[in-house]
């Protein structure tokens, strides 16, 4: 049995939900596994409702009790989070931020694949030229909110924030990186390419942790993976360039947010991109990359694309922790069905798709 714990969350979120588990409810009978879900309300409406200030963090957005409570789930399918009658930074610092450091997702996952049919901004290039994974580390850098400001408000205003780096989870992040550039290489998928991206010229304390680490981990124990290395600005620029240049790409975690929005836009948009924040040994979370999306909300018009391939990933990577080939070829399916999908669409975007949300959400069920 397959245990998901549903975060519509804020705006359209609740929308591009409903048709990946529609997805999800028809590959399940398809394949013929079983599985159960669970509606959890954290969102904006909820924090404002039970007294949340709109301004400034005043109460949990989640408590730590439920937090345990999500710990007894095989994964967590996540909508959107963001309100607009709440100033931004609380709902994302307190729900996705704290879900990811509590429940110790580590990877956040974003493959970058251009589907048939879907238009990219950059001139002559298809989806055998858009092909390749991004890997960034998920619970360090300058995430870990080290820092603070004294003299606030005053002409000797200081601030700090501090670039947090340890071998420990550099570790982890690059063992994850390379297995599955090596597992791509197995399966006919991938090159076998591994690309560090830092900023080492600049960051020579964390990035030489970094480097040295990759360097290590790579002769030690992949042997048969190609390591090459970007500065992040470099690889800006080549992944507009020449992306078909990548396979697999390991990155920290700023570096990492900034290089998969560019990604998401070179694959067609935020419409299309799916994420994944995992924790190989734990309660993984799976989102659409794009945001609420306030302005669309009810109006049926959201591509649920994103929230879709969502759910192909939360069956992919869960049913490969469980060892659960039918829940790894439910997700797989699911794929292949969007692919079908995407080319009958005339667009992406929101209100221009050709079909509304419902709707898309019934062709790729009947892809399958």
């Amino acid at each position: 049995m397959l245990k998901i714990a549903v975060i519509g969350g804020d705006g359209t979120g609740p929308e591009v939900v409903a048709e990946g588990l529609k997805v999800l409810k028809a590959v399940a009978a398809k394949e013929g596994f079983q599985y159960e879900t669970v509606d959890r309300d954290f969102s904006g409406k909820r924090y404002l409702a039970r007294g949340g200030d709109p301004k400034a963090p005043s109460i949990p957005v989640i408590t730590d009790a439920e937090i345990d409570e999500l710990r007894n789930y095989d994964a967590i399918y996540l909508g959107a989070v963001g309100d607009p009658d709440v100033a931004p930074g609380i709902l994302e610092k307190g729900l996705l931020l704290k879900l990811r450091f509590a429940l110790d997702q580590y990877i956040n996952l974003r493959p970058v694949h251009l589907y048939p049919g879907v238009e990219t901004p950059l001139k002559d290039k298809g989806p055998e030229h858009i092909n390749f994974d991004v890997i960034r580390e998920n619970t360090e850098d300058l995430y870990a909110g080290t820092g603070g400001i004294i003299r606030k408000g005053t002409g000797q205003e200081i601030s700090t924030q501090e670039m947090i780096t340890t071998r420990f989870g550099v570790e982890r992040c690059l063992r994850y990186a390379f297995d599955l550039c090596r597992a791509k290489k197995q399966a006919g998928t991938g090159k076998g390419v591994l690309t560090l991206v830092h900023k080492t010229n600049v960051l020579t304390y964390c990035g030489d942790t970094w480097w040295r680490a990759f360097n290590e981990i790579g002769d030690a124990e992949y042997p048969d993976i190609k390591r090459d290395y970007n500065h992040v600005d470099a690889c800006c620029m080549w992944m507009v360039k020449s992306p078909e240049f990548y396979d697999t790409i390991v990155v920290p975690n700023l570096f990492g947010d900034i290089i998969t929005d560019l990604a998401a836009m070179i694959q067609g948009g935020l419409g299309v991109a799916a994420g994944g924040n995992i924790n190989p040994n734990g309660v993984s979370m799976f989102e659409p990359m794009g945001g609420s999306a306030p302005k669309y909300t009810g109006q049926n018009v959201i591509n649920p694309i994103a929230a879709i391939a969502s759910m192909a990933m939360l069956l992919r990577v869960v049913g490969g922790q469980k060892k659960d080939p039918v829940i790894e070829r439910a997700g797989q399916r699911i794929e292949n069905a969007i692919k079908k999908t995407c080319p009958k669409m005339k667009s992406q975007s929101a209100g221009r798709m050709g079909y509304g949300t419902r709707e898309v959400g019934d062709l790729v069920c009947e892809a399958l």
